[in-house]
């Protein structure tokens, strides 16, 4: 078989991408338009709102100057850093609920392929996601996190396994809880079953609210030797 040179692949790629856009032109999952290439049309990618530029390096909440944000100076999270594609507002927010409730499984592959783009430098990082718990796992029969995390570390050619971080015990939905009850219903919900040997993690999500999900799970996960934790999220919620 005959081996073409490297720089001949990424414009023969184009042009195949070019060719399956003309003979198959797909549906745009915002506006229902053609020439979705994977999923959005370049219009509606280009409406996907965008996170102001000074916000905390630490849990990306909005600040005045990019500095650490005052709840994080006073009660600092187990995780390090975060990073996060899109504010979860319209039409973000429709796209995650199309994963999630609408079984769209090209937006977890589409999600982990930005993030991949957008994650700072992590070294030979473990790509971790946070976990559903197997009752919840099974309603839905798929983690749409364990989807996300599978595609930005093929991107990065980062290490993932599914089943670092477990989830056990069924938690009541975040959602519908007051912020100050998040953490005490997280508490003691994940375990890790593995030496993390002091390796920097990233931590993929689909949403961050308050963080206390994510929080209690990089506590565990640095109780088990991880070295940092960068928690990769499609979209940061405002805490109010």
């Amino acid at each position: 078989m005959r081996i073409l040179p490297h720089a001949l692949h990424a414009p023969l790629a184009r042009a195949a991408d070019a060719l399956a856009t003309a003979l198959f032109p797909a549906s745009c999952l915002l506006c229902g338009g053609d020439g979705a290439r994977p999923v959005l049309c370049p219009g509606c990618q280009a409406d996907l709102p965008s996170l102001p530029t000074a916000r905390c390096p630490r849990c990306a909440e909005p600040t005045t100057h990019g500095e650490h944000c005052g709840r994080c100076l006073h009660t600092p999270p187990h995780f390090d850093a975060t990073c996060a594609l899109y504010p979860y507002e319209f039409p973000a927010d429709r796209l995650i609920h199309a994963l999630k409730y609408g079984h769209q499984l090209g937006l977890a592959a589409w999600f982990g392929k930005e993030l991949a783009a957008r994650l700072p430098a992590v070294g030979e990082a473990l790509v971790v996601a946070l976990p559903l718990h197997p009752r919840r796992l099974s309603g839905r029969g798929f983690n749409q996190a364990g989807e996300i995390a599978r595609a930005l570390a093929r991107q990065r050619r980062l290490e993932w396994t599914p089943d670092t971080l477990l989830r056990t015990r069924d938690t009541e939905a975040q959602a519908g809880l007051p912020l100050k009850g998040r953490a005490a219903n997280v508490r003691g919900a994940f375990e890790c079953r593995r030496d993390l040997g002091g390796r920097p993690l990233v931590l993929v999500d689909d949403v961050m609210t308050s963080g206390a999900t994510l929080d209690e799970a990089a506590r565990v996960l640095k109780l088990h030797g991880a070295g940092s934790v960068m928690a990769a999220v499609v979209a940061r919620a405002g805490r109010n």
